[in-house]
């Protein structure tokens, strides 16, 4: 409930209004927010680094294409940030165009990298002849279409925001992969760690130490011995030397899981660094398969053996 005489938290989103990122803001639950749209995915961060904001959602990984590099790499880079929640969002898209518009009047359509990408299948088979463009979001597509000087005849995008412009559905549902998910991750500045729930994610950012044989090997091994499983990994360029990457991963578990600490520690002997992006609920609620030997009781009781012995 809103508190009185307390202005509500301003929340930044990779907008504009009607964007998937938007449609995932609002599924949070209810709290005082005002939601305030940024261009880009680093202009929505660089707000919350400046404190314009208390925090901002952006997208970090879809299921069909992958991840999100703009969030990545912003939260690799620049004054620390972290992840405090993340949202799962069914992704599908709409063909829209103008009023009176019809499919075989089509040439020329606008949409979003991402969603070119995932109805790549449907455009080359309905639409052969139109030439489609990319720009900055689906939302910015449907605004750009609505607009009757133009030359785009439509727009790939989300329902909402087609509507929200009026414009009329030529063709629904047209993804290739009718079960594409976006995942999105609710970003502010670093502060205490929440509690562990027992359905987990941390994100980090591990930094090689020196390429050889076996480096990789040795980062995986931090989290495979002590039982830790990755639900993600994915390579980035350090853009420092050509064939020099750093790599993002979202392991199963919590800061505060003795196997995960572990891990972490492993990894800080290893790794030139080890860039902690936050530990946090898993939005689908999934609890990790705990090995035998590496339980919070198994790593609590394997410390106190080795005090009695060092006791004598």
């Amino acid at each position: 409930m809103p508190v009185p005489g307390v202005p509500p938290a301003q929340y930044g989103y990779f907008g504009p209004v009607g964007t998937f990122t938007h449609q995932a803001l609002l599924t949070l639950p209810a709290q005082p927010c005002e939601p305030v749209p940024y261009a880009t995915v680093g202009l929505a961060l660089d707000a919350v680094r400046a404190g314009e904001v208390t925090a901002a959602l952006v997208p970090i990984e879809n299921s069909v294409e992958g991840g999100v590099t703009a969030t990545l790499d912003n939260l690799t880079y620049g004054d620390p940030l972290v992840i405090t929640r993340e949202v799962l969002l069914p992704v599908q898209f709409t063909l829209f165009g103008r009023p009176g518009a019809t499919l075989s009047q089509v040439r020329h359509v606008l949409t979003h990298p991402h969603a070119a990408a995932q109805c790549r299948t449907w455009l080359a088979t309905h639409l052969p002849q139109a030439t489609v463009s990319e720009g900055g979001s689906t939302a910015a597509a449907a605004a750009e279409v609505a607009d009757p000087g133009s030359r785009f005849d439509a727009a790939i995008c989300a329902r909402i925001a087609g509507e929200m412009h009026r414009l009329t559905v030529l063709a629904d549902e047209i993804a290739d992969n009718p079960d594409a998910v976006t995942r999105f991750v609710l970003v502010s500045r670093p502060g205490p760690v929440g509690p562990p729930t027992g359905a987990d994610k941390t994100t980090m950012v591990l930094f090689m130490r020196e390429d050889h044989p076996g480096a990789l090997l040795d980062i995986l091994d931090q989290f495979a011995s002590r039982g830790v499983n990755l639900c993600r990994i994915e390579s980035r360029p350090t853009k420092t030397t050509l064939g020099d990457y750093c790599f993002s991963v979202d392991a199963e578990g919590h800061i505060d899981d003795a196997r995960l600490a572990e891990a972490m520690m492993g990894l800080h002997r290893v790794c030139a660094d080890v860039v902690f992006l936050g530990s946090y609920p898993r939005a689908d609620r999934a609890r990790p398969t705990i090995r035998p030997g590496t339980s919070n009781s198994d790593y609590a009781g394997a410390a106190a053996w080795l005090k009695r012995l060092r006791s004598g």
